[in-house]
């Protein structure tokens, strides 16, 4: 394997800058358009400020009742990514959000501030510092809330199922934990490739750099806050014209993703790498990629480490304050594999265990020996491998 073609992908993803929002020519609304189901999109506005984009597919056009009660389940995202994760592949293999959506389901798309559909604010703008100013923290106990709350608001529920991926499992929680009411919203949550404790993820990018930028004041004293890794025409352009599934090189073009989520080939749908390039990565704040980095240094799943002086202004103590895991208290599905690289199978043991035994309703690891971090979105047999399970656990709730 050439190590260029990997160094080359990296650098392009981190450096593409599009500070003005989408570059991509596809986006969520023209995937679900484009695959014949019908669309709506919301603005919702955080208690801080955020204009965020919230997605709904409100039913299947092969369900031909379109209003028929629909039980309500809300999906978010991982870092660096959108809505757009669990459409791209679309329904012939089997992208969540549609899978969902034919079994009778009103599917809610999440978005956190600052990925390609978040990138209002009432007074901040985009193009300066402080508009980056936040982590996953903010995002689990701003934009959750505001978004849920819109979800019943308009649809009359009073609870919502949540499916979360990485981040999207992070900042659940998150939120759960500091936020013991907000129970009342979720009628069960089902994380895949669950990301609390990260001290044995494999991901070489984190490996090699989290010893220095998993320290504390690294963020608010060398760089400030800023955007990382923003949706970028370049990267659309790259996917059609070189990493088409008939070039030699489209599991190259699929590295960055690997070094991040884990090596593997057999399930990589290489027919729509470029795709998944158009619309990945979307954008986030660098400190949400610090606070990912502190957790890997700490081994403790904690809010973000200012250092002491702000740490003492900030929480009132030396040290950032742990997540109290044990706290929550709604139920919870775990779905995890062998071969994450950033949710390894001993940290999400060590989460099971934090987490109370009478909110754990199941653990499942996905057979498959090198199923991945990405391999939840968009392997190729992510059916039978993770969704015919989280269907059968959906149809029990309901």
């Amino acid at each position: 394997m050439n190590l260029s073609w990997i160094v080359l992908g990296t650098l392009v993803t981190l450096v593409a800058s599009a500070p003005e929002g989408r570059k991509s020519s596809i986006t969520t609304e023209s995937l679900v358009r484009g695959y014949g189901y019908p669309f709506e999109k919301y603005t919702v506005q955080t208690s801080d400020g955020y204009k965020l984009g919230l997605h709904r597919i409100p039913y299947s056009p092969k369900l031909n009742n379109s209003m028929e009660h629909r039980p309500v389940v809300f999906l978010m995202h991982g870092v660096l990514s959108s809505s757009a994760d669990w459409v791209v592949v679309g329904p012939l293999d089997n992208a969540l959000a549609f899978v969902l959506s034919d079994a009778g389901y009103d599917v809610w798309l999440g978005n956190a501030r600052g990925n390609t559909y978040s990138r209002k604010h009432v007074l901040r703008n985009p193009l300066f510092k402080s508009f980056w100013n936040f982590d996953w923290h903010e995002i689990a106990m701003y934009d959750l809330p505001a978004m849920i709350e819109h979800v019943c608001s308009v649809t009359g529920e009073e609870k919502v199922t949540y499916i979360g991926h990485s981040q999207g499992t992070t900042t659940f929680l998150v939120l759960n934990s500091l936020n013991t009411d907000f129970k009342h919203r979720i009628k069960s949550a089902h994380l895949l490739a669950p990301v609390a404790y990260m001290e044995h993820l494999q991901s070489p990018v984190f490996k090699w750099t989290s010893g220095i930028m998993g320290l504390p004041n690294y963020s608010p004293y060398f760089t400030g806050s800023m955007e990382i890794m923003p949706n970028s025409k370049l990267m659309e352009v790259l996917g059609y014209s070189v990493c088409t599934a008939k070039a030699a090189v489209v599991s190259v073009c699929a590295n960055p993703s690997f070094l991040l989520g884990g090596w593997d080939t057999e399930n990589l749908n290489e027919i729509k790498v470029p795709d998944i390039m158009a619309v990945n990565p979307a954008g986030s704040s660098v400190n949400q990629i610090y606070h990912y980095m502190q957790v890997k240094q700490s081994g403790k799943f904690r809010q973000f480490d200012y250092g002491l002086a702000r740490n003492l202004a900030k929480y009132g103590s030396k040290k950032p304050p742990l997540y109290p895991l044990a706290k929550i208290d709604v139920p919870i599905y775990l779905y995890y594999a062998q071969n994450d690289y950033l949710a390894a199978v001993e940290d999400v043991e060590r989460l099971i265990k934090e987490l109370p035994e009478t909110s754990v309703k199941q653990t499942y690891a996905v057979p498959h020996p090198k199923w991945n971090h990405f391999d939840f979105l968009w392997g190729l047999n992510v059916k039978e491998q993770v969704y015919d399970t989280l269907m059968e656990n959906l149809a029990e709730i309901e």
